[in-house]
């Protein structure tokens, strides 16, 4: 099928944005690209967070009553998305795209290599866009989501899944803690990311209408920190901040890092539990179908009326009775 790209030149603005340096990147993301080429290769053994986030977004989309001709998994890893939509009709047909080329390449539909900060898409695309699992590396979120809505036809939705700023908050205090205590300073170990308190705004600056957003805590039991830490690294999931200490972490600082963390965070099983916070954004692309917020003085009832009490003007004194 034919894939609705930029036509030829189309992505030229975005190269030019790239060639020019940006002093507030955040995230290394040529090494992003680098960690995820090579997760792909033995994903299957790490692929269990991005499915239960897969299956808790498709959840999600079983509460739309809508059939979504075509849609885009940016971001598909795995195919964790279209393995868990299955042959549900609600997506007729589904679009993949990922940073890495080994990820496209695993992909048992039509897949494209893209980055997700620079959409090679044409506008007013997609019915539909899941995103799982991809978003909270971008240094540009806003602009993301802008383009995600540009490539979004009317009424289109948008259904994303990432990382919040609680997640591993265990590992980050065990690792400041025997950082400060071995190495006499702190470095920047583990990667920044979005508040829950900050999505829906992000979601209504980029132009959606109706944005909604919550948040689910994932918690997942380790044998111990170092088998935590390889994990995450085997996800392709590590530390992506571009000031981060480069050169291999003090082999002393990981071994009482995981010290303290089975001190301060082991369950009653024995093992220490790491929390991974996952944000849902939920937004339509606007649409003059859908509902909008009435003028105000236009409502045909009085608020003291449905609640069965007296309306008081502003400035006026109300005179309580002691108790």
């Amino acid at each position: 099928m034919r894939i609705p790209c930029l036509p030829d030149g189309g992505l030229w603005p975005y190269i030019r944005a790239v060639i020019a340096p940006d002093p507030l990147l955040v995230f290394d993301r040529a090494t992003l690209r680098q960690r995820r080429e090579r997760a792909a290769g033995r994903w299957d053994q790490r692929a269990f967070l991005k499915r239960e986030i897969a299956s808790r977004l498709v959840e999600r989309l079983g509460d739309v009553r809508r059939v979504f001709p075509l849609a885009l998994d940016l971001g598909c890893h795995g195919d964790e998305i279209a393995t868990t939509l299955g042959g549900r009709p609600a997506v007729e047909r589904l679009i993949r795209s990922d940073l890495a080329l080994a990820f496209a390449g695993r992909a048992r539909g039509p897949a494209v290599v893209a980055d997700e900060e620079f959409l090679p898409f044409a506008p007013k695309s997609f019915d539909l866009v899941m995103s799982a699992m991809a978003l909270h590396w971008v240094n540009d979120l806003p602009g993301t989501l802008i383009q995600i809505a540009r490539v979004l036809k009317p009424d289109g939705l948008f259904l994303g899944a990432m990382l919040g700023g609680s997640t591993l908050w265990q590992l980050r205090q065990a690792l400041a803690a025997a950082e400060s205590e071995i190495e006499g300073g702190l470095s920047p170990r583990i990667s920044p990311f979005a508040d829950l308190r900050d999505a829906a705004g992000l979601l209504q600056r980029a132009g959606f209408a109706l944005p909604v957003s919550d948040s689910e805590t994932i918690a997942v039991e380790y044998a111990d920190a170092l088998a935590l830490m390889r994990d995450i690294g085997g996800m392709g999931e590590g530390n992506l901040v571009v000031e981060r200490r480069r050169g291999l972490a003090r082999r002393a600082t990981l071994l009482r890092a995981a010290q303290i963390y089975a001190e301060r965070f082991t369950a009653p099983s024995g093992r220490i539990v790491a929390s991974f916070e996952v944000l849902f954004l939920h937004g339509w692309a606007p649409h003059a179908s859908q509902p909008k917020p009435l003028a105000p003085g236009s409502a045909a009832r009085r608020l003291a009326d449905a609640l069965g009490t007296d309306e008081v003007s502003a400035g006026e004194k109300v005179e309580r009775s002691p108790r």
